[in-house]
């Protein structure tokens, strides 16, 4: 088990824009609750949209959520970048623009989940694959979602990350925190392995 009693922080990364459907959105405020419940910390990208949804349904459900905003303070957040701050207990103020807290989005969290998603959530779920992330794939919200399997083939790269599918939220959650305390907790990302693989080195 993990060495401490620390919350585990699950990152939600989705779509912001676009054309987002009344089920999916239900999905995502769903997701939200489930974190919470699950006594976890809700992490997004601070973002309208599913993000936005996770947050509302966090807060809802009386969990902690963190919001890793693009912008230098709270007015760039609002005004910039047209960002809701409503349902985060705390923003992080990157300064980093809608890429570059990509990075900071991901290693944040120590799960990741996909809603939906188009090119920006396509990037969030490379980082955290290439960085031995465990990462759940909400089915049927749509956008990316339906091609992480393909994605995958294609890439035939082994980081560590492992990747969790389910339809329902709860469910999702559910089996992402069972393997993450049965199995992933040992070896979190390709850091962490990195540092095992050097002391391993230094000792031998």
């Amino acid at each position: 088990m993990r060495e401490n009693h620390m919350k585990l922080k699950i990152g939600v990364m989705g779509s912001a824009s676009g054309v987002l459907s009344s089920k999916n959105r239900l999905k995502a405020y769903q997701l939200g609750r489930a974190i919470a419940e699950s006594n976890c910390v809700c992490i997004t990208g601070a973002a309208p949209g599913y993000p936005f949804e996770a947050a509302r349904g966090a807060t809802e459900a009386g969990g902690v959520v963190v919001g890793i905003s693009p912008g230098l303070s709270r007015w760039e957040h609002q005004h910039k970048y047209r960002s809701p701050v409503e349902f985060h207990e705390v923003l992080i103020y990157t300064g980093s623009g809608l890429m570059g807290r990509e990075v900071v989005n991901i290693r944040s969290s120590d799960i990741v989940v996909i809603v939906g998603g188009r090119s920006g959530t396509l990037g969030e779920f490379s980082i955290a694959y290439d960085e031995g992330k465990l990462v759940g794939v909400l089915l049927g919200t749509g956008g990316i979602t339906s091609q992480i399997k393909y994605i995958l083939r294609v890439i035939k790269k082994q980081t560590g990350s492992r990747v969790i599918y389910d339809t329902e939220p709860e469910r999702l959650v559910k089996k992402l925190l069972r393997y993450y305390e049965k199995e992933h907790y040992k070896h979190p990302s390709v850091h962490h392995a990195y540092i095992e693989t050097e002391e391993a080195e230094k000792k031998g």
